[in-house]
C-alpha cells in the first residue's frame, strides 16, 4: 500500500470538515473490511483516511419515538446480539447469521456495509423491504434519504463524497412479517447468485400489502413494483408462484460469476414464491 495520513476526529461534524468533496483521494473508514482489501489490491489509493471509530455517539442502538435508530459505527455482529433489533424486526438478526463469517461482523459497520453498496450485500434489500431510512451528514447539513433511493449503481450511492451516514432508522413494522432468503454456494467467497427481501401485511394467509425486494442479481437492490401488486391478494402456493412469476419478468437481471442472467431469471421465480412463504410462516 501507499502511504497515507490517518486523521482520528472525536466528532461527527470535525470528521465531515476533514471531507473534500472534490478529492476522491479523502476516504473514511469505519470498520474497513472491503477499503482495506481495495486498498491492499491497489484499486484504491488514498491521501487521508478519516476514522470514524473515535466517535462515540454514533455506536448506539436504541428506540426513538417506535422506531429502531442504530449508529452508523455499529459493528454487525453487536446489531446480530441486540435484543432491541430482534424485538423491532427480527429478520435482520436472521439476516446477519449468515453474512459473511464472524470476524468480518464483528469489524464491518452498519455505515459501511450500506455506503459500500456492493449489491451482493444482505443488509440493504432487507432494509429497502422494511422502509428503513439513512440519515445523513454533510458540510451542507443533514438530510434524511430512504434506503430504496440510496443507491445510484453498482458500488454507487447517491452520497456527496463529504457526506457521512450517520444513523440507520428502521420504522415500526405494526405487525408486518418479513424474510430474507438467498442463494449461494456458502463457497468461500460466499457471493450469493440472488438475494430476495420480503415484508407483508396479511390478514392470516391473504397477503393485503408486499415489499419485494432483489438483490445481487442485479446491479442494485431495488422493489419489484410489479410483483408487489401481483402478490396482493394471494393466499396460497399458486398466488405465490404468480407473484414470482411476475417479478421474473420484472427483474433486470446481469450476468456475472455467478450465473448467466436467464439461470437467475429461474431463481427470482422460486425463491421469491418461497420468501412470501417464508414471512407468512407457511410450511
Amino acid at each position: 500500500m501507499t502511504p497515507f495520513e490517518l486523521a482520528e476526529p472525536k466528532t461527527l461534524k470535525e470528521a465531515v470538515a476533514l471531507l473534500d468533496a472534490d478529492d476522491p483521494t479523502i476516504r473514511p473508514i469505519a470498520g474497513g473490511t472491503a477499503l482495506m482489501l481495495m486498498m491492499k489490491a491497489g484499486v484504491f489509493r488514498p491521501s487521508k483516511l478519516v476514522s470514524l471509530s473515535a466517535i462515540k455517539d454514533m455506536s448506539s442502538i436504541e428506540t426513538v419515538n417506535g422506531e429502531l435508530k442504530v449508529g452508523a459505527t455499529t459493528p454487525l455482529a453487536v446489531l446480530e446480539r441486540s435484543d432491541v433489533v430482534r424485538k423491532h424486526a427480527g429478520v435482520i438478526i436472521k439476516t446477519l447469521r449468515t453474512l459473511s463469517n464472524i470476524r468480518v461482523r464483528n469489524v464491518a459497520t452498519v455505515g459501511g456495509a450500506l455506503a459500500h453498496a456492493d449489491p451482493h450485500m444482505d443488509l440493504p434489500p432487507v432494509l429497502i423491504a422494511l422502509g428503513a431510512r439513512v440519515v445523513v451528514q454533510g458540510k451542507s447539513g443533514e438530510r434524511a434519504i430512504p434506503v430504496a433511493d440510496l443507491f445510484a449503481g453498482y458500488f454507487e450511492t447517491v452520497l456527496v463524497k463529504d457526506e457521512l451516514i450517520s444513523s440507520l432508522i428502521v420504522p415500526a413494522q405494526n405487525g408486518r412479517r418479513a424474510a430474507y432468503l438467498k442463494c449461494t454456494t456458502r463457497a468461500v467467497h460466499d457471493w450469493p447468485a440472488l438475494g430476495v427481501a420480503v415484508s407483508v401485511a396479511a390478514d392470516g394467509n391473504a397477503i393485503k400489502d408486499a415489499s419485494i425486494v432483489v438483490s445481487a442479481a442485479t446491479e442494485k437492490p431495488g422493489r419489484l413494483v410489479g410483483a408487489e401488486k401481483a402478490a396482493q391478494g394471494t393466499v396460497d402456493d399458486a398466488g405465490w408462484r404468480r407473484a414470482g412469476e411476475a417479478a421474473a419478468e420484472e427483474a433486470e437481471l446481469i450476468t456475472d460469476g455467478q450465473g448467466s442472467a436467464a439461470y437467475k431469471k429461474e431463481l427470482v421465480r422460486v425463491y421469491v414464491a418461497r420468501a412470501l412463504r417464508a414471512a407468512l410462516g407457511a410450511q
